[in-house]
Parts: C-alpha cells; sequence; structure tokens
C-alpha cells in the first residue's frame, strides 16, 4: 500500500506541475484530493488495518495529500502570475505615446495660444502637487456671489459687469464671472486638505480693449489645510510665476481688497518697458467662505488666488493686444 501511494503523489504531483491553465489545475485538483481521488479510497481501507499498520499508512497518506497540495500551491501561484502579466500587458497604457490627432500630426495645424498657456499652467501646478477642478459656465448666484461672501445688494458685485440669464428668478441664474464657484463646489463636496486649480472660461460685460475681453479664461487655485499662512501664498505664485515665465523677471503684491480674502493682495509683474500689469487677485480665504461651506476657519485655513490665462499668454510671448488672441487670424495664430 506504501507503493501505491507514492505512486498516486508522484503521478499527482507531475500532472499538476503540468496543468495549462487555471480550470485544468481545479479539475486536477478536485481528481486528486477529492473525496473520490484515489487517495481518498486508501484512507477509507486505514480501518481493516491493524493500529500499528494504520499508523504507517496513515503517515503516508497525509504525506501524499500534503505534497500535492503543495504542488497545487505552487502551479497555482505561477499561473496566476502569468494570468496576471497577461491582464497588465493587454491593459498597458504607454504614457509617453502622443494623443492621436490628425491635422495636428499631419502639420495642418496647432494648438491656440490660449490652449498651450493654459496646459503650461495645469502642468506647472500638478508639478505643485495641485490636482485640477472644473465646474459649470452657467451658475446661481448662490456659489458665485453670496457663497464667495458678496451678501445681497454688495457694491462689489457691481464691479464684475454680470451677464444675467434670462431662467428661474431674475438676478438668480448667470454666466459666471469667475471660476470662484468650482471652489466653493470643491469645499462642499471635499473634506480638507484641498489643493486644487479651477481653470475655465468665464464672462462680464467688459468693452474689448487691449487689456480686457467679455469673454476670457481664468485659472484659479485653493490651498486649505492646517497652519496655512500668507507665506505659504507668496511662496506659491513666485514658484508657478517663475516656472511659467522663467526665473528672469520681476514681480510685486500689493494691497487690494475682494469679499472673499482676507487680507487680499493683487499680483504684477514687470513690463520690459518698465511698468506693472496686473495678473490676477490673491489672499487668504476669508472666515466667512470656510463657514459658508461647512469648514471650521478655527481649524482650517488656506489661500486662494485668480489670474488670467489670456494675459499669461499675451505677457509671455509679447503680444501687444489681447484682442490679436480672439480675432482668429491665421498670419497671427501661424507665430505660435
Amino acid at each position: 500500500m506504501i507503493d501505491e501511494i507514492e505512486r498516486i503523489a508522484e503521478n499527482g504531483t507531475q500532472r499538476l506541475a503540468g496543468a495549462s491553465t487555471l480550470d485544468d489545475l481545479r479539475a486536477i485538483d478536485m481528481e486528486l484530493l477529492g473525496k473520490r481521488s484515489e487517495l481518498s479510497a486508501v484512507k477509507q481501507r486505514l480501518g481493516s488495518l491493524d493500529p500499528d499498520e494504520r499508523r504507517t499508512i496513515g503517515r503516508a497518506v497525509n504525506e501524499a495529500r500534503a505534497r500535492l497540495e503543495e504542488a497545487a500551491a505552487a502551479r497555482r501561484a505561477t499561473l496566476e502570475a502569468a494570468d496576471l502579466d497577461a491582464q497588465l500587458e493587454a491593459e498597458r497604457l504607454d504614457l509617453t505615446e502622443l494623443a492621436p490627432t490628425t491635422r495636428l500630426a499631419r502639420g495642418y495645424g496647432h494648438k491656440h495660444l490660449v490652449t498651450q498657456a493654459q496646459e503650461r499652467l495645469e502642468n506647472v501646478f500638478i508639478g505643485l502637487g495641485f490636482t485640477i477642478a472644473e465646474g459649470p459656465e452657467i451658475e446661481d448666484d448662490f456659489h458665485n456671489f453670496s457663497a464667495l461672501n458678496f451678501p445681497i445688494g454688495h457694491p462689489a458685485r457691481d464691479m464684475y459687469d454680470t451677464l444675467y440669464l434670462d431662467y428661474g428668478e431674475p438676478g438668480s441664474t448667470l454666466l459666471r464671472t469667475h471660476t470662484s464657484p468650482v471652489q466653493i463646489r470643491v469645499m462642499q463636496t471635499m473634506p480638507p486638505p484641498i489643493y486644487m486649480i479651477m481653470p475655465g472660461r468665464v464672462y462680464r460685460q467688459d468693452t474689448a480693449d487691449a487689456t480686457h475681453m467679455p469673454v476670457f479664461h481664468q485659472i484659479e487655485g485653493l490651498v486649505i489645510d492646517k497652519g496655512i499662512t500668507f507665506a505659504h501664498l507668496a511662496g506659491t505664485i513666485d514658484a508657478f510665476s517663475k516656472a511659467f515665465f522663467g526665473g528672469d523677471f520681476a514681480s510685486r503684491l500689493r494691497p487690494a481688497y475682494f469679499p472673499f480674502t482676507e487680507p487680499s493682495a493683487e499680483f504684477d509683474i514687470l513690463r520690459p518697458d518698465g511698468s506693472y500689469m496686473e495678473l490676477g487677485g490673491c489672499g487668504m480665504v476669508h472666515p466667512n467662505v470656510l463657514t459658508n461651506c461647512g469648514i471650521d476657519p478655527e481649524e482650517w485655513q488656506g489661500f486662494a488666488f485668480g489670474f488670467g490665462i489670456d494675459r499669461f499668454a499675451k505677457e509671455r510671448h509679447g503680444v501687444d493686444d489681447l484682442r490679436d488672441l480672439f480675432s482668429n487670424d491665421i498670419r497671427f495664430l501661424e507665430q505660435f
């Protein structure tokens, strides 16, 4: 009987090692170790043996079972690893591969100057540890104004030259005047800490001139964490500005007023002609804004900033007139 048990173990080990798929392995495992297996039949015959022989044969049966179980586990690990490798190879993404854009690939065009600037800014902020959030361009009064510490009748509402829509109650629906409503939506749905940027298109009743457009692009940022100070804000602005424009330029922060930040500042850069140009505003998030979003201002602090992407593109490439970015003159666009 010992020879029979050894034969079962030897043949079974070879069959398990030769299983080509997990399904094959399961079938062989059931045949060798199931209730109707040869090894189980041998075990059922132990009752007819004398005590000494029963112990010897029983030990051999247990050793054979352990040997088969070990062989099955080893083959299972090999097959599962092979299946995983095959799955990973099938789902592999080549992150170095360019997105297929037929017209661009054939040299018929390129990304617009504003799109280039936005993608460059996004890449800079992602490198600083930020993530990207987006929101609707049609907004309600709460997200665009009230939650940002603009109460009804606040004079600061007038400076936004808002474009209201004929929908719902008068003055309740509008084309967003900044991407700050996305900050509110993020704070309402995401617990701190928050490190997020919000790029997008915004609308105001501005008269088009060399530095203003009624439709333009903003990128705003929001940081909410513990122990955040104005020094973190200044350092972040300095880091991303130098990464975007290059290190050889001058900038400044000057005091300003915004209802949603306190203290607040404007961010300017020095032009080649010696004059400063305003790029956007920034400041420490007002405690009322945190409270409106369900965040305890005693526990969490933060800063926010918002800059015009179009102006960044204009200054980076030395464009004299902001309207050139929107004229679609192919002679202008081909330069970039």
